[in-house]
C-alpha cells in the first residue's frame, strides 16, 4: 500500500516520498544531485564520415538527450506547437471542431504533422487534450460559447466519483492509439513520437470545478475537507492516466509527457500527497518501457519531490534558472525548457538572441531539450518560430 492510499493527510513528508509511494522497503531516492549509474549508451547508426555514436536522426537525438547522452545539438520541441498559430491549422479549424479534430485520427495526425513539416522539430507531439482522460471515464466536455471548457457534470460527491468508469478508458481512447499508429508509419523512425496526458491533479481540478476557471479552488478544498474522497478520485484518476499512456506507448510514441500544469497551485506541503505521489505511482506503472517527462508548471521550491519521482526527464517553465537546476539535479535526470512563451509574439530577433543565451548557458550540459517555459502563444508570429529552430538547429 503507497503513500498516497494509505495516507489521508495532505501534509506528506518530500523526503520520503519515493520510499512512500513504492511501499516495498527500499530506502529514500537519492538526492537531487547524487547519479545513479547510466544505462549503457545505444549507439546510433553513423553514415559515412560520422562520428560514431552521434545521433543522425531527429528520434535518436531526442532519446539520447533524455538519456543524457551525447548529442550534437540539443533536440528541439514546443509545448503547443501544433495548433493555433500556424494557418495551415486554423483553415482546418474553419471546417471543423476542435473535439472533432482530436477524435478523427487522420485529423488529428494531420495536426500533429503540421508544425514538424513546417519548422522540422525533432520531436512530433500527439494533437490531443488532457480532459479526454476525464470524457473517458465518463465526465463528458465541450466549450463555452464565451470561452474555456464546460464539464457535463462536476465532480462534488462519492456518488459522482462511482459512477466513472475506470475500466472503460482505454477503448474509448481507442482513436488516440489510431492516430499514433498514422504518426508512426508517417514518422518512420526520423522524428521522435510522443504522447501526454495530464497529471491526476491537474485533471482533477477541471472535473471537480466543473470545467476552466479562473481560480481553481475546489480541489485543494476536497483534498482538505474530505480526503477519503479525493484520494477515490485520484486512485480512478491515477489508474485512467496510467492506461491511456500505456495505450499510447503500446501504439508506438517514444516517450510520453505528463503535464502537471496546476501543481503550482499547491502548497509545497500538499504538493508530494497531492500530486507528486500519484505521478511516481503512474510512471512506476509504465515500467520505463519509454522516457517519460514530468512538467510541474510553478515548481520553484520542490524539485526535491519532482526528482523523487523517476521521470527521465523534468520540465522547467521560464521562471527558473535552467543552468542552476541542471547543476543541482542527478546527472541521469534530463531538463526540458524553457525560453520564455511570450518572445514569439514579438519581432524575431529577440527570439534569437533568447535562443542563443539560453543555448550558451546551457553548453557542455547532457540532457537538454530544447522547449519553451510553457506552451506557443496563440499569437505567436511564424518568422519568431522560424527563428528560434534555425537558432536551435544551427548551433555548435
Amino acid at each position: 500500500m503507497n503513500r498516497c492510499h494509505e495516507d489521508t493527510t495532505p501534509y506528506a513528508d518530500p523526503a520520503r516520498l519515493g520510499q512512500a509511494v513504492r511501499g516495498d522497503g527500499h530506502p529514500p531516492p537519492r538526492p537531487m544531485n547524487e547519479s545513479r549509474p547510466q544505462p549503457p549508451a545505444q549507439p546510433a547508426s553513423a553514415p559515412d564520415g560520422a562520428a560514431p555514436g552521434v545521433p543522425t536522426t531527429c528520434r535518436e537525438r531526442f532519446l539520447s538527450a533524455c538519456s543524457c547522452q551525447p548529442v550534437d545539438r540539443p533536440p528541439l520541441w514546443l509545448m503547443r506547437q501544433a495548433g493555433r498559430a500556424l494557418p495551415e491549422y486554423r483553415a482546418l479549424k474553419e471546417r471543423r471542431s476542435f473535439l472533432e479534430l482530436v477524435k478523427t485520427p487522420e485529423l488529428a495526425a494531420e495536426v500533429t504533422l503540421q508544425p514538424v513539416r513546417r519548422f522540422k522539430f525533432d520531436a512530433a507531439i500527439l494533437f490531443s487534450d488532457i480532459l479526454v482522460v476525464a470524457e473517458a471515464l465518463g465526465q463528458p466536455y465541450g466549450f463555452r460559447e464565451t470561452g474555456g471548457v464546460h464539464m457535463e457534470f462536476a465532480i462534488r460527491s462519492a456518488e459522482d466519483v462511482e459512477r466513472l468508469e475506470v475500466g472503460a478508458v482505454a477503448e474509448r481512447l481507442e482513436y488516440m492509439a489510431q492516430a499514433l499508429r498514422i504518426l508512426h508509419r508517417t514518422l518512420d523512425g526520423r522524428t521522435a513520437l510522443l504522447g501526454f496526458a495530464g497529471s491526476p491533479w491537474t485533471i482533477a481540478n477541471f472535473m471537480i470545478e466543473g470545467g476552466s476557471t479562473r481560480e481553481f479552488t475546489q480541489a485543494g478544498r476536497l483534498l482538505r475537507e474530505q480526503p477519503a474522497l479525493f484520494r477515490r478520485l485520484m486512485e480512478k484518476l491515477t489508474r485512467a492516466v496510467a492506461d491511456c499512456l500505456r495505450l499510447q506507448i503500446d501504439a508506438g510514441a517514444d516517450a510520453v509527457q505528463i503535464f502537471d500544469t496546476l501543481g503550482g497551485l499547491l502548497p509545497r506541503a500538499d504538493f508530494p500527497a497531492a500530486s507528486a505521489c500519484w505521478m511516481q505511482e503512474i510512471i512506476q506503472a509504465l515500467g520505463r518501457r519509454v522516457p517519460v517527462i514530468v512538467f510541474s508548471k510553478g515548481m520553484n521550491d520542490s524539485w526535491d519531490v519532482l526528482a523523487a519521482c523517476g521521470a527521465q526527464a523534468l520540465g522547467v517553465d521560464s521562471t527558473v534558472g535552467l543552468a542552476g537546476l541542471r547543476a543541482r539535479l542527478r546527472a541521469d535526470i534530463a531538463v526540458q525548457g524553457n525560453l520564455e512563451p511570450s518572445l514569439l509574439s514579438g519581432p524575431p530577433e529577440p527570439v534569437r538572441a533568447a535562443a542563443l543565451g539560453l543555448l550558451e548557458a546551457m553548453r557542455g550540459s547532457r540532457g537538454h531539450i530544447f522547449n519553451l517555459g510553457h506552451g506557443v502563444p496563440p499569437d505567436a508570429r511564424l518568422e519568431s518560430l522560424e527563428a528560434l529552430a534555425a537558432a536551435v538547429q544551427n548551433f555548435a
